[in-house]
């Protein structure tokens, strides 16, 4: 439920839709700023863009949902994506990623009970020769195998993050 007059961060949404003139091609730069400020898409968000900027909300939900930068759920503390890219996928990513996986006990796309892990996939993090490569927390890791992967995350799910 959005709360406009107590929710400051509305406020430089609506400065950014009316930055943008309101204009429905300025949709991606909406959300990335609607993401930056709340940490992930919210459905009552999608929803308030969609009006602030005179579009479907189907349309809204569909940019959403089709580029992986966005997410319509928060967010833990650390963050793993596993490149499944060709040639990370050929050098063993799913190996590594199932490993991952067992390690946290979640899936790809979840995040842990406590909030400290997201576990995720990329179609390709642009380091074909690093493969198979793995970005932990925004850096990009390569020549990853599901031992060091998963050494490097033990010490998040063990230590809950901290």
């Amino acid at each position: 439920m959005i709360e406009t007059a107590q929710d400051k961060r509305l406020k430089l949404l609506d400065g950014t839709m009316k930055r943008y003139r309101y204009q429905p091609d300025a949709l991606i730069e909406v959300l990335h700023t609607t993401q930056e400020l709340f940490g992930y898409l919210r459905t009552d968000l999608l929803s308030y863009i969609a009006l602030g900027l005179r579009l479907p909300p189907s349309q809204v939900y569909g940019v959403a949902t089709f580029y992986h930068f966005f997410s319509l759920a928060p967010k833990g503390r650390h963050s793993c994506a596993v490149c499944m890219g060709t040639a990370c996928y050929m050098k063993g990513a799913a190996t590594i990623l199932a490993a991952l996986e067992k390690l946290s006990g979640i899936h790809s796309g979840e995040t842990t009970g406590d909030g400290d892990l997201s576990l995720s996939t990329a179609r390709c993090v642009g380091a074909c020769g690093l493969a198979p490569a793995v970005v932990y927390d925004g850096a990009v890791s390569g020549s990853q195998t599901p031992e060091s992967a998963a050494g490097r995350l033990e010490g998040w799910v063990r230590n809950g993050s901290r």
